[in-house]
């Protein structure tokens, strides 16, 4: 097979965003390589490096990290959508919400192995750099994969905090808990701790497919329950569906709708990580990464579909107008506030159980983009793998930044629209049709260009109209801000 190219990951870099051909150091290969042979362990630093470090995965592993990662709070938030949209125009945006990030996660799925041949591109921020170049590219990915990776694990330890403080209220009850509960920061802090915990068993984005499994099933199950027991209860006195009429002030205007449409949009998430889980999975020529990432990406997002719209259409139908829409979790909490004295205890308890499950579950998955970054810090200095003392430490020290980030900002879920719409939206509906143009080059006259031409244009327009809404939004209603004071 002949010897292999040592090459770093700058030089894949910078040659592939200028378009020259990546050149081998003289005497490092031979002419009959095969470019789409994988390489090996001695020839890359991807190899010591959390994402990539294993790649042992599947369809059905990528599965499973896809629908932790890409199940969670904001599903939670999609009948508030419909209270602003209505059952028909709610139903038809969450079906072009759901097609449209559909089509950009099969453009990534196609791009993790694309020019020049031999490259995988396992790191969004590595497949911005090739299609936008060096400065350009990080200006574009570098803050909104960080806030999807770090914010995310943020908003996880304040709404799973949250669920576990309410767990054990169900479990002891108000009469038997302690005369000093906890309080929403030592909440917090028992949430990190299992989860960084759980991190130091995953010490690679592959092996955090197995936690990714749990998490996956405990989503669907409490996904499952809340269909079904909000649909068989009877449904809160004076709720109405007449979205338009009976909403509240702040939903009845276009400002409201724009806020309705970015929620949908920002249900759909974990673009960031879709060419990371691609990373796990081996490749050859016979047999390319994008084959079984493919099936993996149709299981998911099958089921994904299947509990979004139950969730959307159950959730509305179920309270209306009566959802709880002043927490980050309007769903769940309505569904509690609404039925907690007919239904048993027990079942509340499993539910918040199963809710923590899953977000102790995707910390990992997110934390990982994060872990990444920094362990390739020490590689690129070091030229060797990070000691596991040191991953081990700073997997630590990020779950202490994201712990001081959430109880000093509890109410960070409040930026979720003015925030959503730079990071979210451009990485999920926008970037990935614009890289595949720049990459791939389609003839200007060909549907391919036609089309992601389109639709990232559609995306840029989006952006500005959302980020009007929310910035809109926080100026007309205010900012209830309690800096350092968790729940």
């Amino acid at each position: 097979m002949g010897d292999t190219v040592e090459i770093k990951m700058e030089e894949l870099v910078r040659a592939s965003s200028s378009g020259s051909q990546v050149l081998p150091r003289s005497g490092s290969l031979r002419s009959d390589v095969d470019p789409w042979l994988p390489t090996t362990e001695n020839e890359t630093t991807d190899h010591w490096l959390p994402i990539t470090e294993s790649r042992e995965g599947g369809a059905f592993s990528a599965a499973f990290l896809l629908i932790c990662s890409g199940m969670g709070l904001q599903s939670f938030v999609l009948p508030v959508a419909l209270v602003s949209l209505g059952w028909y125009w709610g139903i038809i945006s969450l079906t072009i919400g759901y097609v449209w990030q559909l089509y950009t996660i099969w453009l990534l799925v196609n791009l993790h192995e694309s020019v020049p041949p031999g490259i995988r591109y396992s790191r969004f921020m590595h497949l911005s750099v090739t299609a936008f170049g060096m400065k350009l590219g990080k200006l574009l990915s570098f803050f909104p994969v960080m806030y999807l990776a770090g914010g995310t694990c943020a908003l996880l330890i304040i709404n799973g905090g949250s669920c576990l403080r309410s767990l054990y209220l169900e479990m002891c009850g108000p009469e038997h808990c302690d005369t000093r509960p906890l309080s929403g920061a030592e909440w917090y802090l028992v949430f990190i701790i299992i989860a960084v915990i759980l991190s130091q068993i995953s010490p690679n984005l592959n092996s955090a497919a197995k936690v990714a499994a749990i998490g996956a099933l405990a989503a669907i199950i409490y996904t499952t329950l809340l269909v079904v027991l909000s649909l068989v209860q009877d449904r809160p006195e004076a709720s109405s569906l007449y979205s338009v009429k009976h909403a509240p002030e702040r939903q009845k205007d276009i400002y409201g709708a724009i806020n309705a449409l970015g929620l949908i949009a920002f249900a759909f998430r974990g673009h960031n990580v879709v060419l990371d889980i691609q990373g796990t999975i081996s490749t050859s020529k016979n047999r390319p990464s994008k084959v079984p990432m493919k099936k993996g990406v149709a299981i998911s997002y099958l089921v994904i579909a299947a509990c979004f719209y139950p969730l959307a259409i159950a959730g509305y139908w179920s309270y209306g107008n009566k959802l709880n829409m002043s927490d980050n979790m309007p769903l769940l909490r309505s569904f509690m506030d609404y039925h907690r004295d007919n239904m048993p205890k027990s079942v509340r308890a499993i539910i918040y159980l199963l809710v923590v499950i899953h977000f102790l579950s995707a910390f990992q998955i997110y934390g990982m983009v994060v872990w990444d970054n920094l362990e390739r810090i020490y590689v690129t200095k070091n030229n060797r793998r990070c000691p596991k003392w040191l991953r081990g430490a700073i997997r630590v020290l990020f779950g202490g930044f994201v712990y001081f980030v959430a109880v000093a900002l509890p109410f960070l879920g409040v930026f979720s629209a003015l925030l959503g719409g730079i990071t979210t939206v451009p990485i999920t509906f926008v970037y990935p049709c614009v890289m595949w143009i720049i990459i791939r080059n389609p003839r200007r006259t060909s549907p391919m260009w036609y089309l992601n031409v389109g639709i990232a244009l559609l995306g840029i327009v989006f952006i500005v109209l959302v980020e009007i809404a929310a910035i809109r939004t926080l100026v007309v209603y205010g900012l209830k801000a309690s800096f350092f004071h968790p729940k």
